[in-house]
């Protein structure tokens, strides 16, 4: 039986997988002409990982993409997305940590959303649980527009237990909560951080607010009272990554 596979596209994601699972990336399709910078770097990457490039003309990306922003690269990578503990992740870092935790999300949109704003705020995974949660399908994988391949989605079976394995870490813990008393803005974030939020209109549950170090609030000056989780996880790890300087 043939193996399972989908691609990818991108230089950022292309790269990325190379750096953190090379066993994965089964071939990479290249523009040909390319001689830029990053093509050249990739080149050099791809095969010191030992993965073969293809070169290819544009239209056949294109197709390969289909019609997504492809920037002249697309791998064909193993359907099976890599295992990753939160530990492997954490004893990698070169930096004071900054998670994204997910309590009740289950709307694959939003996650792929989340993944998005997590790979773009430069957090270092995203952690939710196994029950009440949509999992890493093939929807939020592509809404995710390759930050499925770049951020780690780390799923736990007890959301609490891992905040209380998080917080052993030395990872300060915050939950956003609309009834916090203090706004994300009055909080110190220059440490090793894990923003935890829960999926609009329900919010964390009672035992995850419990379990986190302090609660804190997205300060509200319109009319809506609440806001996606993506939007919401985006103003939170941001505030974290701006005060980091």
């Amino acid at each position: 039986m043939a193996e399972e596979t989908r691609l990818i596209h991108g230089f950022h994601a292309v790269t990325a997988k190379l750096r953190q699972d090379a066993e994965g990336v089964r071939e990479i399709y290249l523009a040909s002409g390319r001689q830029d910078s990053r093509a050249r770097d990739l080149v050099k990457l791809a095969g010191e990982r030992g993965v073969r490039i293809v070169s290819v003309d544009t239209a056949r990306l294109d197709a390969m993409a289909k019609g997504a922003s492809h920037q002249g690269v697309v791998a064909s990578v193993a359907a099976q997305q890599r295992y990753v503990t939160l530990d492997d992740v954490l004893d990698s870092l070169a930096e004071p940590a900054l998670l994204l935790v997910l309590d009740g999300v289950t709307d694959p949109h939003n996650l792929g959303a989340c993944l998005r704003v997590a790979d773009a705020a430069g957090a270092h995974a995203v952690v939710a649980p196994k029950d009440r949660a949509c999992g890493l399908n093939a929807t939020a994988i592509k809404v995710a527009s390759g930050a499925a391949d770049t951020v780690p989605y780390i799923v736990v079976t007890n959301l609490a237990r891992s905040l209380r394995e998080i917080k052993e870490r030395g990872i300060w813990t915050i939950g956003a909560a609309g009834e916090a008393s203090k706004d994300l803005y009055a909080i110190e974030q220059k440490g090793a951080l894990a923003w935890v939020l829960g999926a609009e209109g329900e919010g964390l549950r009672r035992l995850t607010k419990d379990t986190c170090d302090e609660l804190a609030r997205i300060p509200m000056h319109g009319s809506v009272e609440s806001l996606n989780v993506s939007v919401a996880s985006g103003i939170c790890l941001f505030e974290a990554r701006r005060q980091r300087g």
